[in-house]
């Protein structure tokens, strides 16, 4: 890509021009990207750090989600279940790590034994029909350490390698002929009917005939720099940071273990890396920037308290301050749950332009069904 200070004329301007950019290499991103490039498309990844994958994408529990949880007909639930078996298949074609360990549901107290079995029909809309609900015996003979009233199990709920994943979806991108451009923010971009101009940081330009904004933390703040894009169709990010707290020595549990669902998350759960290396989190944590990423210690004493609810063997110091990650809301604390937002020319009205929104949790899951959907969108 050449510099040219005269953005905005393209006309009169020799600047490069590309087929379709992808803003954002996290994993949704890359898989866009994927998509796009096995339709035969020229792709052009764009990423504003130094790495791809370095957001969201990388500080998560890396959980390949079930489906559980979301509203019948959201593009949570449908996505989550077409990626889960997309994902499946896909790291076992690859060779990409991942484990189909389990999961337990639980309940500690007499109202959460009800709320499962709402969360059983809930799951079965989404066609999720593998759930097997458990008395506190039986989920006992599975997990001795554990202590509840019931739980439901999900055998179909795993985890895997995110950083291997992304490794692979930007492998299929470069052999389809696509690149990625590291170190490359776009801090403004002219909409017109037949193109999209990006300007770079560093004044470099590029003429697109199709735009995807992946870049999830920042994607609303992005789409407001697209002169020609209505403010009205961008939304107010807020940002819910979870904090996870590591558990020093070998994990008692083989499953993954999850509470009954708080409104702004999944509680403290347990989960398990592929080394069976276990850690707690994420809680939620309300924060005014994305780049709030520090793990205050003193938060793991609430840990303590939410993990014990299922786990009274806990000791105390058995919990290191871990990572923590930031979820890209779309609705501010103590609101509704938002779907994810697929915006495309339908909405928003201008050719060529895809935002993606508040592509949090079941994002990673989600991953190769969301590429899929944005390329449909998109196909010629």
């Amino acid at each position: 890509m050449r510099h040219n200070a005269a953005l905005y004329v393209p006309t009169k301007v020799n600047m490069d021009r590309v087929d379709c950019v992808v803003i954002g290499a996290g994993v949704v991103g890359l898989a866009v990207a994927r998509a796009l490039a096995l339709q035969g498309r020229e792709v052009m990844v764009l990423e504003a750090a130094d790495a791809m994958g370095t957001g969201t994408s990388s500080r998560n529990s890396e959980v390949i989600h079930a489906g559980i949880y979301y509203a019948a007909g959201s593009l949570k639930a449908q996505l989550c279940v077409q990626g889960k078996a997309l994902l499946y298949a896909y790291c076992a074609e690859r060779g990409i790590g991942h484990q189909r360990c389990g999961k337990l549901l639980v309940a500690t107290s007499d109202a959460q034994v009800l709320r499962l079995q709402a969360i059983v029909q809930k799951a079965l809309a989404n066609s999720v029909n593998d759930l097997t609900l458990l008395n506190a015996a039986q989920a006992q003979a599975l997990e001795p350490q554990l202590v509840c009233k019931a739980a439901l199990l999900s055998p179909s709920t795993g985890i895997v390698d995110s950083h291997g994943l992304m490794l692979s979806l930007l492998g299929d991108v470069e052999n389809a002929g696509g690149i990625l451009a590291l170190n490359t923010p776009i801090v403004q971009a002219h909409c017109a009917r037949d193109a999209i101009v990006l300007e770079a940081r560093d004044g470099t330009q590029l003429q697109a005939h199709t735009v995807v904004n992946a870049a999830g933390l920042t994607a609303p703040a992005l789409a407001s720099c697209f002169s020609g894009l209505d403010a009205q169709h961008v939304p107010t990010a807020y940002y819910a940071k979870g904090n996870y707290f590591t558990l020093a020595g070998k994990s008692p549990f083989s499953r993954l273990i999850y509470p009954v669902p708080e409104a702004a998350g999944l509680g403290v759960h347990l989960t398990l890396d592929l080394g069976g290396q276990a850690k707690f989190g994420p809680d939620v944590e309300w924060v005014d920037s994305p780049d709030d990423l520090v793990v205050n210690p003193q938060r793991g004493d609430a840990f303590y308290a939410e993990v014990r609810k299922y786990w009274p063997g806990l000791k105390d110091g058995a919990l290191q301050a871990g990572y923590a990650g930031v979820r890209p809301k779309i609705q501010a604390p103590h609101e509704a749950a938002k779907d994810f937002v697929v915006q495309g020319q339908a909405v928003h009205g201008v050719p060529g332009l895809v935002n993606l929104f508040g592509i949090e949790s079941p994002g990673l899951t989600s991953s190769l069904a969301l590429g899929n959907c944005v390329a449909a969108m998109l196909a010629r």
